[in-house]
């Protein structure tokens, strides 16, 4: 029996324990349809490896502790679960409240501290090992950040005024926090919009006043499934496509373009020539554009024709920039 399985049934007893439920034998080989010599070796465990004051109540016909203030220990913390933890540290890096990633290096302190375990060594170690770079990533206000992931999480409705770049237009609206996503460098949040009835995607970065609203919003209880909703409604390759798009890479690129994913139902051929025919479903070109130019002249359009020509006309608008004074 592993470790973690053990270390699972302990926290279980210890929880029943806790809430003075009296929990004995049965109730354990009940729960994780072990055998009784099992459970008694579990309590073994307790009483010598973990020190816990174990008591049996034969009125209640199950177990205390003679000390209430006991909590386990945490001596079953391995090295490995430390580096997990630093690694989440470090890899927080895309969360715009640095309150948040210094919440979460305290509770690795504070879990690790009676274990003996180095952690400052790991976080350090972790510091110098592992970087995060992030370029090109839509910079979002602290105060928005927190405010949101607490009305996500309480199930409270947000008055914002946000402000969107394509039309200009700036306008205040209440919502109900839904799903917050990181997707490309950029915090999203799904949420249910009272203004326009139905579900809306605001990106953070451009909220610009956030409150908790007074009133509640009714959301429709037939919403769909928001995780089927991001899979379908973000990325420039998602499902819900219209067209199939065929890009053709050449040998130079192909490699690299090779160790990408780009849609699940993604095809991919190579060439006698060391290209690469990329095919996929495509439900919005407005995104695909600034990708295909990002290659240059690595890559071209094959079909289908409407993309095509939208690369083609936003090439012409880049030669004005260089070429015509």
């Amino acid at each position: 029996m592993s470790d973690r399985q053990q270390f699972e049934r302990v926290s279980w007893f210890h929880g029943r324990i806790k809430a003075g439920k009296f929990p004995n034998a049965d109730h354990l080989t009940e729960e994780f349809e072990i055998s009784k010599r099992t459970a008694y070796r579990d309590f073994e465990f307790m009483r010598e490896r973990i020190h816990a004051p174990l008591e049996y109540d034969r009125a209640h016909r199950g177990f205390y502790y003679s000390d209430a203030a006991y909590e386990i220990p945490g001596h079953w913390i391995s090295e490995t679960n430390i580096l997990a933890l630093s690694l989440a540290v470090r890899l927080a890096s895309t969360i715009p409240d640095p309150a948040l990633k210094d919440d979460l290096c305290r509770l690795i302190n504070r879990v690790t501290g009676s274990a003996g375990k180095n952690t400052r060594a790991c976080l350090q170690q972790v510091d110098g090992k592992v970087s995060v770079k992030n370029i090109e990533y839509a910079m979002v206000d602290t105060r928005t950040f927190r405010r949101t992931v607490e009305a996500l999480f309480a199930d409270r409705a947000l008055r914002i005024t946000y402000h969107s770049p394509h039309g200009g237009k700036t306008s205040t609206r209440t919502i109900q926090p839904l799903h917050l996503m990181h997707y490309m460098g950029s915090w999203h949040l799904i949420a249910w919009c009272d203004k326009r009835h139905e579900l809306r995607d605001f990106a953070l970065a451009r909220i610009r006043e956030i409150v908790q609203a007074d009133e509640k919003i009714a959301v429709p209880a037939n919403l769909p499934d928001i995780k089927e909703y991001t899979r379908k409604h973000f990325g420039i390759m998602q499902s819900g496509a219209t067209s199939q798009v065929v890009l053709r890479f050449s040998p130079q690129i192909s490699p690299w373009i090779q160790e990408q994913s780009w849609h699940p139902e993604q095809k991919a051929d190579t060439g006698p020539d060391g290209s690469l025919r990329l095919e996929f479903p495509v439900a919005d070109f407005r995104e695909l554009v600034g990708t295909i130019l990002s290659h240059g002249a690595e890559v071209s359009v094959v079909e289908p024709e409407e993309l095509k020509n939208l690369v083609g006309r936003e090439i012409d608008r880049m030669a004005k920039n260089y070429f015509l004074r």
